[in-house]
């Protein structure tokens, strides 16, 4: 989610038809795009490559335009697809839905209330001393409001758009005709169960009951922990569509990048350590790693926000995953092989070479897991390595392979750790983190 002092207003769309001639619209205008360029190509004697006709910038805009102004599971779906470091997807594709992880725009103050209305009943703003119609947040399937009740208690609340639960098969199945377009997806690439896990995990999301579930959860499983904060959860105030909250004052977690070193190093050993416990400990893990689900508190905490995109985490795949760690560690390529095929990272009728480089890539990807000494994130350039060391990847484009749902969701994560580490210039030891779980 974002924090901004103005977000702008634009209304969700809500009925079926309209939502589906808006998605028809982005269809026939990258539809027609690619013709163009296929045909300006041939006039130009050139050889037409249609992929590169599709991932046009233009069509670029067309696609993350159309998502972000339905808001709702088209561009969860983008986000969550753009996620995946380029294991599944094109890069050309996923630096298309990259784009979406720009927020979307909030609703007008008239749909806001039309939607508290709805779910709190006509007389809702008697219940409040105060309710601050414009948002303090606003992402894809919602917006967070600040208000303050009668005995003074103050709220965070996230409120749902206006028929974003309704359109989630409908803006799925859309959505999976687009990919579909010539050009798009890499040849004899399927997506069907890709599209049908993020389905059923946007239902989840868009369950505001079942996120409160969470948040408790997460509540009792960190109580007594003073290094985060979780807020506490308001059952009056909250139904399927609205979710109360403690309102926390806390500022953005990127205002570490300008602490103390020390400061900066025990924030993200401790974040490290969160997911670690998520995997092995809770047995359910928070998946979304945008920045601003990690807040600092006034007292130096980190308040910890969003359980809508919480999984568990089966007991057999965690050992399967500490089976991996610790192969990962001591450098047996045997194992991490066995580990990563039983775990779906590829699958057994690929070419054994593709899956070789596929190892090769998680051992060199592993490194700073393996490091006794801190590692120096700000400097690091293993991603921009691991781009370079598999292009190899891209180039194969009939032995594309979707990784299981869970496991794009888990690397989502810890790649935005990375990411969010990287961003706070940490000097961190890693291997006397990992080895508790090891």
């Amino acid at each position: 989610m974002r924090n901004d002092s103005i977000i702008s207003a634009r209304a969700v769309p809500q009925r079926a038809i309209a939502r589906n001639l808006r998605m028809g619209g982005v269809a026939g205008g990258i539809l027609g795009s690619t013709l163009g360029v296929l045909t300006a190509d041939l006039l130009r004697g050139r050889r037409p490559d249609l992929a590169q006709a599709a991932l046009t910038p233009a069509n670029a805009l067309r696609l993350a335009g159309g998502l972000g102004h339905l808001r709702g599971a088209a561009m969860k779906l983008g986000q969550m697809m753009s996620m995946e470091n380029g294991f599944a997807l094109p890069p050309e594709l996923a630096a298309i839905l990259g784009q979406l992880q720009a927020n979307a725009p909030a609703m007008p103050p008239k749909q806001l209330k039309s939607v508290l209305s709805s779910e709190w009943g006509p007389d809702w703003h008697k219940q409040f001393a105060r309710f601050d119609v414009q948002p303090i947040a606003a992402a894809s399937i919602g917006q967070v409001h600040r208000a303050q009740l009668r005995d003074g208690s103050d709220l965070a609340v996230k409120v749902q758009f206006p028929g974003v639960a309704e359109s989630i098969d409908s803006d799925i199945a859309t959505l999976g005709r687009l990919m579909r377009l010539p050009g798009v997806l890499p040849k004899g690439m399927e997506i069907a169960s890709l599209l049908e896990q993020a389905r059923a995990q946007l239902h989840e999301e868009a369950d505001y009951t079942r996120e409160a579930v969470a948040l408790e959860g997460f509540g009792a499983s960190m109580q007594g922990d003073d290094a985060f904060i979780v807020p506490r959860f308001h059952a009056r105030h909250s139904t399927s569509r609205i979710l109360a909250m403690d309102f926390v004052e806390s500022t953005p977690i990127e205002a570490l990048a300008t602490a103390p070193e020390e400061d900066r190093n025990l924030a993200v050993s401790r974040l490290i350590t969160l997911v670690l416990r998520e995997i092995f400990d809770f047995g359910f893990m928070q998946t979304d790693p945008n920045f601003a689900n990690y807040r600092l508190a006034p007292n130096g905490r980190i308040v910890l926000l969003d359980f809508g995109a919480t999984r568990r985490i089966a007991p057999e795949v965690a050992m399967q995953y500490q089976t991996l760690l610790r192969a990962f560690l001591a450098q047996d390529r045997p194992a991490i092989w066995q580990q990563m095929l039983s775990l779906g990272y590829f699958s057994p009728d690929q070419p054994e070479a593709r899956q070789a480089l596929i190892v090769d890539l998680a051992i060199q990807a592993s490194a700073p897991l393996r490091q006794d000494t801190p590692y120096d994130f700000a400097r690091s350039t293993l991603i921009e390595d691991l781009a370079l060391a598999g292009a190899e990847l891209g180039a194969e484009r009939e032995f594309w392979h979707v990784p299981p749902a869970d496991l794009l969701f888990m690397h989502r994560k810890i790649g935005g750790m990375f990411l969010l580490a990287q961003r706070l210039r940490a000097n961190v030891a890693l291997r006397p983190l990992l080895e508790g779980w090891a």
